[in-house]
């Protein structure tokens, strides 16, 4: 319970921040496009410039089109956001802004406990984080059916294309519910804000770019708050520890692909960054599927079943935990899309923050997870330093690309 006390100064002192009002012409949008357009990978304006290509106007979305940012992932610290300068302080906007942020953090709450009930019911990391990608697919499929959205239309060589990208989504939520099955919730996101770090090694190491040195002093506090969260986790597992690394990096890895890699490459029609998403995640079920089967196959899934009956729940029990789970998975991120695709580069980074602190605070409470002094005061310090690198990285510009 004193991780709660500790974090919820944090909560304190960046919740007041995280509903300014931002105005963006042309936000994310998942709602149907009007017109079926061929979109290229976009990427070509800066981080906090709203100018869109023509063919982004076409189609209703936002794309950033210089690989300087993200936009499909929202809850990335490279994510695209809106210039500060472009500002709406309209009532039905601030309003519209905070119930969506509250929705977002219900579900993002509501997914992180559903997932770790179905552990708890059925150890099976592998095979959870599969049924929770495929639970996104009768949801999409039914918004592609009915005409809501769109549907995107893609040929083999798009597919190819965005294979890379689902493979690293795939990685990083297997990674993390093998991470929430071995340890508590809130060590895993702890290990989560290390995204930055590794962002930051990748982009020197793979393409030659280097960071302002502000930046990089923004790194020092999240590697000492984790280092010393692990040092006193007291529920601390290797598993949990690796595995959690492995999604931030992989977390990164994709953010960075998304920005430098996919550049002026075809991407099909109609691919909207909530389409992105949707395509992102059938491919990633794709993708993990096999390797979910050979890791928890049919015999170990059956025992792991026999088991989950024999100490009390039913088969229409487990079947409703990880159905619940899925869709919250994919609720969740496409809330998210709604929620921080209008917001300024420092609000989407206290926005964050401050789901991480709910989060792990909630997971504390439900779950009853001991934890040190010095462990809490480690969380705190590495949550806030992931807040500094955000903030830090959008008003700094990044140095030149080595030759």
């Amino acid at each position: 319970m004193r991780i709660s006390l500790a974090i919820s100064l944090v909560s304190l002192s960046t919740a007041t921040y995280a509903f300014v009002p931002h105005h963006m012409q042309q936000p994310l949008s998942i709602k149907p496009i009007l017109s079926s357009t061929t979109v290229k990978s976009p990427f070509k304006t800066s981080n906090n410039n709203v100018n869109l290509s023509r063919t982004a106007r076409k189609a209703d979305v936002a794309y950033p089109v210089d690989g300087t940012c993200d936009p499909f992932d929202p809850e990335s610290s490279e994510f695209c956001t809106v210039d500060p300068e472009e500002i709406d302080g309209s009532l039905n906007r601030t309003v519209r802004l905070t119930v969506l942020f509250a929705l977002w953090y219900v579900l993002n709450i509501g997914y992180n406990i559903g997932n770790k009930r179905v552990l708890n019911a059925l150890p099976l990391p592998w095979t959870a984080a599969t049924v929770e990608l495929f639970f996104g697919f009768p949801y999409v499929a039914f918004l592609w059916l009915s005409g809501l959205r769109k549907s995107p239309k893609l040929s083999f060589d798009n597919i190819k294309t965005l294979s890379s990208q689902a493979f690293f989504l795939a990685a990083t939520h297997v990674s993390g519910v093998v991470s929430f099955g071995a340890g508590a919730i809130s060590f895993t996101h702890i290990l989560k804000a290390t995204e930055p770090v590794w962002s930051a090694l990748i982009l020197a190491i793979g393409f030659g770019e280097f960071l302002p040195l502000p930046v990089y002093l923004s790194l020092v506090p999240i590697m000492g708050g984790v280092g010393l969260a692990s040092l006193k986790e007291l529920s601390f597992t290797w598993l949990s520890f690796t595995a959690g690394t492995i999604s931030a990096v992989t977390s990164a890895a994709k953010a960075i692909l998304s920005k430098k890699v996919l550049d002026g490459k075809p991407m099909g029609e109609n691919l909207t960054p909530a389409n992105m998403f949707a395509v992102l995640t059938i491919l990633g079920f794709l993708f993990i599927l096999p390797a979910s089967l050979l890791m928890e196959g049919p015999a170990k899934i059956s025992a792991a079943y026999t088991a989950s009956l024999a100490a009390g729940y039913t088969k229409a029990q487990l079947i409703r935990l990880l159905g619940v789970s899925g869709f919250l998975y994919y609720l969740y991120n496409e809330v998210a899309f709604l929620a921080l695709s209008e917001v300024a580069p420092v609000t989407h980074a206290v926005a964050n923050t401050v789901k991480r602190v709910v989060i792990i605070i909630a997971s504390i409470l439900v779950f009853r997870n001991p934890v040190s002094k010095l462990g809490a005061i480690g969380s705190a310090i590495a949550v806030l330093g992931a807040m500094g690198y955000s903030v830090a990285k959008s008003k700094c510009k990044p140095k030149p690309k080595v030759a």
